[in-house]
């Protein structure tokens, strides 16, 4: 090959590069670093970076964009590192993350801080280290001897962090002595920074080569070792799980340690045979889900009302890129999803199947493991930051080509997708409210797959409102699915006028004569009940019998929550906790009674009246640890419950077999919710929760207990009639301008000082109406929860119509708005969070 010559008196011509970087911060724009000339064949956009940001912050960042502009308005620093081989954020991932801080009213370094999972990014650990500019041990400084002993132990240490020196020192503070070290100048600190991430490693070991090649070689050391039968048995267990000589390639993989120990044999016996190199030991890098081959691999059998929905699905993804599939509860959906991501895994392209709620993973991940086994990654709060970085990392090198979770894994760094999944699309769970961006999933997964040039199919027995809209409008495909799967048929549902039943006493606590006895027969036939309260805790509130006193949360405006099991008052905002009141701080009275009832309390109440039955709560407190969804509902689907009262978390698809009762608490608070979806929302629950019962050949019932049996809403959700529902629900929409027709942007001011919330507010209701108009923004209001976590709060909404303002000018004028409102003197401490669609 002919080569170029080289002029060795010319200079080399080297590229100065920079790079734009999202970094983790809520500051609207990317800094630009300069790249070290050794970075310039290692850097790329969506590489995790390391940089230092202000005097002392060392951060993460994820590179947007190189090129060769420096920045004009200060000089650039360096890149510090480059954390990857490869990029770990994909060029679709960044142009959402654009979109979600444009759309969201936000910053791209808060998407990021969301998007990337903990374990990704990196920790900072303060450590100590000798100067090595002044050696102590010249300084004519005296001492004190804690200094002295510590120094001692820098001396012999390259540093140590903070609790190292804690330890040598056998005290828990040593901020006065490292303090009086700095100022000697005879000591530093500084940062050290670290990955948070750490695969998983096991201690195995492998025979020792010359044993494998030649069995002669072996049959000597089983002679060698005839009186010590300990290495003997371990030598014997090695070679019953690990077939060297039928398949030399299983003793490259050899044997944990770890099974070793627990078939009970001798730990030093086999150190002893890894001291004698009969064993080599050695690490290896595991995957933390385990192995997981596909147990069910043939084919979903449809129905030929499933087949006939597919193949209409199929239809409509010719034309349309969104569908919508109304399918009533219990018909089934499921098969027909598992049909289309085959389908779609087989044409080579990536599935992605959202989920509201982690409830609902449990029971569907188990189904679709036994499909799909390995092929498939699970995503959700509940996993470690070091098993989220795994799926990440299993995504990008192909590992999954279908995830199921819930709403951040639409965050993944898919390159491929073909298919976006969205069950139960109605589902307030698919909102984040806090921290910022204040997204919503089913949106989020709209966009993605436009991105992706890719199909979405949203799912739900009751869709949302603005989705049932688009589809009749003919913007998205529509499918309906009105028959249930196999012989089940939909439940029987009966109203249950509770005041009629108080004033002849029939009520016992909160169950009314119907439901005790529906409860009863279902006990009765070997059967299981589902009791739904959409309210944790054991009641309510407390309130004194003679003065009506109630406890209130320190920092919020609102009454503490009485949890029996705990035996403690909670505020279900702020978490701020205390024991309950022996008597009334305000009058004396000793009367102090529950007021309204949570699930705690239900779970008490069934337990007296079926002393036989075992009860089993399910809500927010019951499934705080990782795996307490999967075993209250595998317990449930065993047979070990009887009675399961829950909040909400058990009206999400759970299919359970033997499930024919299911009684409705306390509609009323759901109806009367002040809220314009709180009928929307009541429609879905009620219709949802409905759907657990009867799912099998006998027929279920529903028990709905109300004060007011003449709500139209309760006579349409007995039929079934989604339909009439949703034109009533369409009509006040319009009238008031609500979505869809409008959207909304709801703005709340928080300030420690009432007053300064206030006049914070009017300023920028002020504001905002010189250019929107007053027609458009309305309040202030103060919400229901007038004060969080020590901060009063002050709300405006603006609604802007869809077709007549240029809504990315509209928000770019509310950002730099609340902007102008901040930097205003008096108003100091003064925050402002905007919600994009919030409800």
């Amino acid at each position: 090959m002919n080569k170029l010559p080289i002029n060795v008196d010319a200079p080399e011509e080297r590229t100065t590069l920079f790079a734009d970087i999202i970094l983790p911060v809520p500051i609207p724009k990317l800094f630009t670093y300069r790249v070290p000339q050794e970075l310039n064949e290692t850097i790329a956009e969506g590489y995790r970076v390391i940089v230092q940001f202000g005097k002392k912050k060392i951060l993460t960042g994820v590179v947007g964009k190189v090129h060769v502009q420096p920045p004009k308005e200060y000089e650039a620093k360096y890149v510090l590192e480059v954390l990857d081989d490869r990029p770990v954020i994909s060029p679709v991932q960044i142009k959402l993350f654009h979109w979600i801080a444009a759309y969201y009213i936000c910053t791209i370094g808060e998407v990021l801080n969301v998007a990337l999972p903990s374990g990704l990014k990196l920790s900072s650990q303060s450590r100590i280290q000798l100067n090595p500019e002044r050696p102590w041990e010249d300084e004519e400084i005296d001492f004190s001897e804690k200094e002295f002993v510590l120094l001692r132990a820098l001396g012999n240490n390259s540093s140590l962090t903070y609790d190292e020196a804690a330890e040598v020192l056998q005290q828990k503070s040593i901020y006065h002595t490292l303090k009086s070290l700095i100022q000697k100048e005879v000591v530093l600190l500084y940062e050290e920074v670290q990955a948070k991430y750490k695969p998983k490693k096991v201690n195995k070991v492998r025979l020792s080569e010359e044993y494998v090649q030649d069995e002669h070689i072996l049959e000597q050391l089983f002679s060698t070792l005839e009186k010590k039968p300990k290495q003997v048995e371990i030598l014997l267990k090695y070679l019953q799980e690990v077939p060297v000589y039928h398949d030399q390639q299983a003793n490259i993989s050899g044997l944990e340690k770890q099974s070793f120990y627990q078939a009970g044999l001798s730990k030093s016996s086999l150190n002893t045979l890894i001291k004698n190199k009969v064993f080599h030991e050695f690490e290896e890098i595991v995957s933390r889900f385990g192995k997981l081959d596909p147990l069910n691999p043939q084919e979903i059998v449809l129905s030929p009302e499933q087949t006939a929905t597919r193949d209409e699905i199929l239809n409509q993804f010719l034309e349309k890129d969104i569908v919508l599939l109304h399918g009533i509860t219990g018909s089934g959906k499921t098969e027909i999803y598992i049909d289309l991501i085959k389908n779609t895994l087989e044409n080579g392209a990536q599935v992605l199947y959202l989920l509201p709620e982690i409830a609902l993973t449990t029971q569907i991940v188990k189904r679709l493991q036994k499909i799909f086994g390995d092929q498939m990654g699970i995503y959700h709060s509940k996993y470690s930051d070091n098993e989220r970085v795994e799926v990440w990392d299993g995504v990008i090198n192909g590992q999954y080509s279908f995830v199921v979770g819930v709403r951040s894994s639409i965050f993944l760094p898919f390159d491929n997708l073909g298919l976006i999944i969205v069950d139960e699309e109605h589902e307030p769970s698919y909102k984040q409210f806090d921290p910022a961006p204040r997204y919503h999933a089913r949106d989020l997964a709209l966009v993605l797959a436009n991105m992706h040039h890719a199909k979405t199919l949203l799912g739900s027995a009751t869709p949302s409102v603005e989705s049932f809209f688009l589809a009749k409008k003919g913007k998205y495909g529509f499918v309906n699915l009105n028959k249930r799967y196999g012989e089940s048929t939909l439940p029987e549902i009966s109203i249950v006028d509770v005041l009629r039943e108080r004033k002849k006493k029939l009520m016992r606590e909160d169950f009314s004569s119907a439901l005790v006895s529906a409860i009863n027969d279902s006990l009765a036939t070997g059967n299981q009940a589902i009791i739904f309260q959409n309210r944790r805790g054991y009641a309510p509130y407390i309130a004194c019998h003679e003065c009506n006193w109630i406890p209130k949360c320190e920092s919020c405006a609102v009454s503490l929550t009485y949890h029996m099991y705990r035996n403690e008052l909670r505020c279900h905002y702020c978490g701020y906790r205390e024991k309950p009141h022996s008597a009334c701080p305000a009058c004396g009275s000793t009367k102090l009674n529950t007021v309204g009832f949570g699930t705690e309390k239900l779970e008490e109440d069934l337990k007296l009246i079926f002393p036989e039955a075992k009860v089993r709560r399910m809500d927010l407190d019951t499934t705080r640890s990782k795996y307490s969804y999967q075993n209250i509902i595998e317990e449930f689907e065993a047979g070990d419950i009887d009675i399961l009262v829950g909040t909400q978390m058990v009206s999400k698809g759970l299919d359970f077999k033997s499930v024919n009762l299911v009684g409705i608490l306390d509609v009323d608070r759901l109806l009367h919710f002040p809220d314009f979806r709180a009928a929307e929302r009541t429609f879905q629950l009620v219709t949802q929760v409905s759907g657990r019962a009867g799912r099998r050949k006998e027929k279920g019932k529903v028990i709905i207990q109300t004060s007011n049996v003449d709500e139209p809403i309760l006579s349409m959700i007995t039929k079934s009639a989604y339909s009439k529902f949703f034109d009533l629900e369409i009509l006040e929409r319009k009238n008031f301008s609500y979505p869809p027709f409008t959207r909304l942007i709801k703005i709340t001011v928080k300030n420690p000082d009432k007053k300064v919330c206030y006049s914070g507010t009017d300023m920028l209701l002020n504001l905002l109406r010189e250019k929107l108009g007053s027609s458009r923004v309305r309040g202030p209001i103060e919400p229901i929860i007038g004060k969080i976590r020590n901060l009063f709060l002050m709300e405006l909404l603006i609604k802007i119509e869809r077709d007549k303002v240029n809504l990315n000018t509209a928000k770019n004028f509310i950002r730099t708005s609340c902007d102008e409102i901040l930097t205003e003197r008096r108003l100091k401490g003064t925050k402002i969070t905007i919600d994009v669609d919030p409800y």
